[in-house]
């Protein structure tokens, strides 16, 4: 028996917070519990208020005390406690307990949910704004044992504590009303999560979506969406192609990070990113047990017509993550932003290897009149004390080839561009395969999508199968024919 949650016309309009809640209270088979922990019971809070919450809350709690906190979802022996893998555990134990307290023969249409979260707010000192996880288990047929989930990780950007609790509890309310009244559109869900928020209250920066009920959603394409909504600056895809907190990634790395279109990636990426691997992991204060290489895609190069080619972003994260890389996908057009956001996570050394052409473009100052600063606050940003660019050599259609020793910047940046390349913060890739340089990711792009022959041999072994088996960028297969 299916439940049907359609809801009247007065629910059809974005509702108040109290009427999310009471429309959950007053669905007489919503059933669960609430477990919080870290800035209070502030989302259970929402429910209690809204009136009819018997029928709703089967148990709220919140184990601030790590002892009874690991008594009853176990230790964990790193001793973090706001992780992924603690929120799982919550909601994981609080299903079982529900499960088995419960009688399906007294209780036969009731729809169990779990809804937990584990975070940190903002510290005394208040130089860190703290973050969180928080999380949904449940069920939208009654007699189905698998459950749905939705987890999310957020920052708080708010700077007072009270405050941050009040949006946690908004979030969380946000939370539980979208995964049962739109768990059939899911990009409406992550816009939902903002009702009664602003994004300069919170940053929304992965979410997961599992389940039957999400079998088609495509948590990376879910991630874009979270980047095109300006939920959050950037996000990130593991090798495995799913999605991964940043910051687990980026903590305290060493970070070398390549810009480009990837569209597809071409030996010419791969060499580039092979020969300044091979120079960074020789750097003085580069360890290369604790570096991270990222494979990075602005949002500005997803746009296909003023809208963002959601199909042509699969593609391309899709290529790079199966060559065993880790792609970020952010709004950042500056480079100087991208060295901003990865300085949040880690002050270690850090590398860009980049194109000729990409580095004529960072001295152009069109691109920083929106700084009282300038093109100087871009690049006292930029070019920080840990970080060197890594050129990579390009040759003209003259057959001349432009490296840091010969590139032309605007006449007013030449002194400017001297500083830094005699400084080393420009050094040259030396060791390059010079039989691949007339390859460009666009005349690849084009031979696919025209069906000409030997645009094979300009990508990294294996690419070209994987595009021609999931017909991408435009391959179209011949089909054969035979007489019968």
């Amino acid at each position: 028996m299916e439940i049907t949650l359609k809801g009247d016309k007065e629910f059809e309009e974005i509702p108040s917070l109290k009427n999310k809640a009471l429309r959950i209270n007053l669905n007489e088979n919503i059933y669960g519990t609430f477990a919080e922990i870290g800035a209070g019971q502030e989302t259970v809070r929402q429910f209690f208020r809204a009136g009819g919450g018997s029928g709703t809350i089967a148990k709220a709690m919140s184990a601030y005390d790590k002892d009874f906190s690991d008594a009853i979802y176990g230790v964990e022996q790193d001793g973090r406690y706001v992780t992924e893998e603690r929120l799982r555990k919550m909601l994981t134990h609080e299903i079982q307990l529900i499960e088995e307290r419960i009688s399906r023969e007294k209780h036969p249409n009731k729809m169990f949910f779990s809804f937990a979260n584990t975070v940190a707010t903002i510290d005394f000192a208040k130089k860190y704004k703290g973050h969180g996880w928080v999380g949904i288990k449940y069920q939208i047929e009654p007699h189905h044992t698998a459950y749905n989930e939705i987890i999310l990780h957020f920052r708080f950007r708010e700077n007072d504590a009270r405050l941050q609790q009040e949006t946690l509890g908004i979030l969380g309310t946000n939370l539980i009303y979208g995964a049962y009244y739109k768990y059939n559109e899911p990009k409406k869900i992550l816009r939902y999560l903002y009702d009664h928020l602003d994004k300069d209250q919170i940053e929304i920066d992965t979410i997961n979506f599992s389940g039957p009920v999400f079998k088609d959603v495509d948590n990376r394409l879910m991630s874009l969406q979270l980047v095109k909504n300006n939920m959050t600056d950037a996000v990130m895809f593991a090798p495995d192609g799913n999605n991964v907190l940043p910051a687990r990634i980026l903590y305290k790395k060493n970070i070398l990070a390549l810009r480009g279109s990837f569209r597809p990636v071409t030996k010419v990426n791969i060499d580039m990113f092979q020969k300044s691997y091979d120079m960074f992991i020789k750097e003085n204060k580069v360890d290369i047990n604790n570096t991270q290489v990222v494979f990075e895609i602005t949002l500005s190069n997803l746009r296909a017509e003023g809208e963002i080619d959601e199909q042509d972003f699969m593609d391309r994260a899709e290529l790079l993550c199966s060559l065993g890389h880790t792609v970020l996908i952010s709004n950042f057009q500056e480079y100087y932003k991208l060295v901003e956001y990865f300085s949040q996570y880690s002050k270690n050394r850090m590398g860009l290897s980049m194109g000729v052409n990409n580095l004529v473009d960072i001295f152009d100052e069109k691109y920083y009149r929106h700084l009282s600063g300038g093109i100087l606050e871009a690049f006292g940003k930029l070019f920080f004390k840990d970080l060197r660019v890594y050129l990579y050599p390009m040759k003209n259609e003259d057959g001349e080839l432009s490296t840091s020793e010969n590139l032309k910047v605007h006449p007013r940046m030449k002194e400017l561009y001297k500083f830094f390349k005699y400084n080393g913060k420009v050094v040259d890739i030396t060791d390059y395969d010079p039989t691949i340089l007339t390859i460009f990711s666009r005349s690849v792009l084009k031979s696919i999508s025209d069906g000409d022959e030997g645009w094979e041999a300009m990508l990294p072994p294996g690419v070209s199968k994987i595009i021609k088996e999931k017909s991408l960028f435009g391959y179209e297969a011949e089909e054969v024919y035979r007489d019968q």
